[in-house]
Parts: structure tokens; C-alpha cells; sequence
């Protein structure tokens, strides 16, 4: 017998923050993770996406949201609640 949360699925919210790195030998600047906040809301997540973008040396900022299989261990696409500043592009997730 199996407990009925083991196939529950576990939501996460991320709020996830970029910086620029130094320009590489093409020239052009890349982005990088910064930090990453998990929270137990979303609001909690955009809230501190809307913070953290606002520092000096903060590129861009995500919030997203990922579901968890916990009996498989596999993990969904992101679905992104609020994208700020200079992000990656989505096909780089």
C-alpha cells in the first residue's frame, strides 16, 4: 500500500536572478544565474523577483513555477509568472 501523497504533484516557485558577465571574444555579454529563492507562493516568488531586479549589479529576474512528480522524480517546463530586465530567452530553458 502506498501513501496518497506520494503521488502528489510538488509544486515549486522560483524566483531565479541573472547577471551579465564580462563580454566574451565575440563581444557580447552573457547572462548567468545570480540567485535563486524558492518561496511557498507565488506572490512570495514575484515579490522578490520585483526586489531583486532592482539592484545595482541584478540583471533580470524570473519567477516561475515547476511541478514535481515526486514518485518519478521528474520535473516540468517552467511557466513563468513575471520576466524582468534582460532575461535569457525561453528556448534556452
Amino acid at each position: 500500500m502506498t501513501d496518497a501523497d506520494d503521488s502528489t504533484t510538488k509544486v515549486h516557485y522560483i524566483c531565479q536572478t541573472y547577471v551579465e558577465q564580462k563580454p566574451g571574444r565575440d563581444g557580447h555579454a552573457s547572462l548567468k544565474i545570480g540567485k535563486q529563492f524558492q518561496y511557498s507562493t507565488a506572490a512570495e516568488a514575484q515579490n522578490r523577483a520585483e526586489r531583486e531586479v532592482q539592484s545595482e549589479d541584478c540583471a533580470g529576474a524570473d519567477a516561475y513555477m515547476i511541478s514535481e512528480d515526486p514518485s518519478s522524480g521528474e520535473v516540468g517546463s517552467p511557466s513563468f509568472l513575471v520576466r524582468l530586465g534582460n532575461v535569457p530567452e525561453t528556448d534556452d530553458y
